[in-house]
């Protein structure tokens, strides 16, 4: 069984200061292609909840194969949401 695609999309900074790794709202990943482009420390976070993806968890309150989940750096919090992307 192929492990399905993940896409991490920035959703919303609630910081007071911008990325210091650039991103922006808007931005697009994808987590297997994508790993030198996106922040090593929201990478870090990403990890687990990817895993639970893409393994068939769920995480309580929160759509079906989605997890959203913010950046540590306390001047940036970015929001990031990560989704099983479908096959077409």
């Amino acid at each position: 069984m192929k492990r399905p695609e993940i896409k991490i999309t920035v959703i919303d900074r609630l910081g007071p200061m911008g990325c210091h790794h650039g991103h922006c709202v808007g931005d697009t990943f994808d987590f297997d292609r994508d790993r030198g482009k996106l922040c090593p420390m929201a990478m870090h976070v990403a990890f687990p909840y990817v895993d639970i993806l893409r393994y068939g968890g769920a995480l309580p309150g929160q759509p079906e194969g989605q997890a959203v989940f913010c950046c540590p750096d306390v001047d940036v919090i970015n929001v990031f949401k990560a989704e099983i992307v479908e096959p077409e």
